[in-house]
């Protein structure tokens, strides 16, 4: 008699979510807190859920020769390498509504944080100072750039809508308008935007996107957000950026490398600096694990997949 497939659930994910799977035609096995034990279960594997943790590279892929599914537990899958899966056949979905409302939130809150310049006041009133008297300004009013405009973008921008701020954005893979939110060339939002806010894929045509040279398009005094990719942000000069003025603040919850080692970003009064948590509230981490096993569920049954991530070469 054949034995189910065999689901290899590499990082952690919700404990409900695994018993759902375990649920599921499949045989699962739980390597996620031993991740040592990882390679001696690929061998069987049909299915690998992975997170963020456990990278799917081409040398991952030669140990597991029956693998037919990864599964990225979460939106970005830059993890995976997309052009290795797709020369093995290897389909890859994702979770990519998982985490909208929890980065969007926390999108939204930096933007206060930075236009009421709270952080500084909330570090020296802790400290025992209290510097009281007229500091920072309104977020209605001002026009909120973002740079990808995809399900969380736009999430956010209903909220900033709400509370009375503009937005424009710039999406090169969106030809056309998706809501009242006015496309724009990058150049254009640099430097009309008051807060650029990053959400855009990391691929390998748009490392460092915002340098030294985009980074002088925005306007004197405006702010950076980055809740997407440490490196869609050059961070030496991002540094430098606020070091000489010209930004009034930046928060950022991702970084190029993590933790962070930039001491002079980090250390600079007016950068707000969270540890790559937008997407990790209880229940964006539920809905990922949920949406996950679903997914895995829908290829073991044979059914169409909701969430398949083109594979290279593939249309957005």
């Amino acid at each position: 008699m054949t034995e189910p497939p065999l689901v290899v659930i590499a990082d952690p994910i919700d404990a409900a979510a695994i018993e759902r799977l375990r649920s599921g035609p499949c045989r699962v096995v739980d390597a996620s807190r031993d991740p040592a034990t990882l390679p001696a279960h690929l061998a069987e594997a049909w299915g690998l859920v992975v997170r963020s943790r456990t990278k799917v590279t081409a040398e991952l892929l030669a140990k597991a020769p029956h693998l037919t599914l990864v599964a990225r537990a979460g939106v970005g899958v830059d993890n995976i390498d997309i052009a290795a899966t797709s020369r093995r056949g290897v389909r890859v979905v994702n979770a990519p509504a998982a985490a909208t409302s929890s980065v969007a939130e926390l999108t939204v809150l930096l933007a206060l944080l930075l236009v009421r310049g709270l952080y500084p006041l909330i570090v020296a009133t802790k400290a025992g100072r209290w510097e009281r008297g007229t500091h920072g300004g309104e977020l209605a009013g001002r026009t909120v750039g973002f740079v990808g405009y995809g399900r969380i973008a736009r999430e956010a921008a209903r909220h900033f809508v709400s509370l009375g701020a503009r937005c424009i954005a710039f999406d090169p893979y969106l030809p056309r308008g998706v809501d009242a939110t006015e496309l724009l060339p990058f150049g254009e939002l640099l430097g009309r935007a008051d807060i650029v806010s990053v959400h855009a894929s990391l691929t390998s045509e748009n490392r460092h996107l915002l340098d030294a040279a985009a980074l002088s398009q925005m306007k004197p005094g405006s702010f950076l957000i980055n809740v997407a990719r440490g490196a869609l942000v050059d961070e030496a000069a991002l540094a430098a950026a606020l070091a000489s003025g010209r930004l009034a603040g930046a928060a950022l919850d991702v970084f190029e490398e993590e933790p962070p080692m930039n001491r002079a970003l980090l250390e600079h009064p007016h950068l707000i600096a969270t540890p790559h948590l937008g997407a990790s509230t209880a229940e964006a981490q539920r809905r990922a694990g949920s949406d996950t096993v679903e997914e895995v569920l829908r290829a073991l049954r044979g059914e169409p997949l909701a969430a398949l991530v083109p594979p290279a070469g593939g249309s957005r």
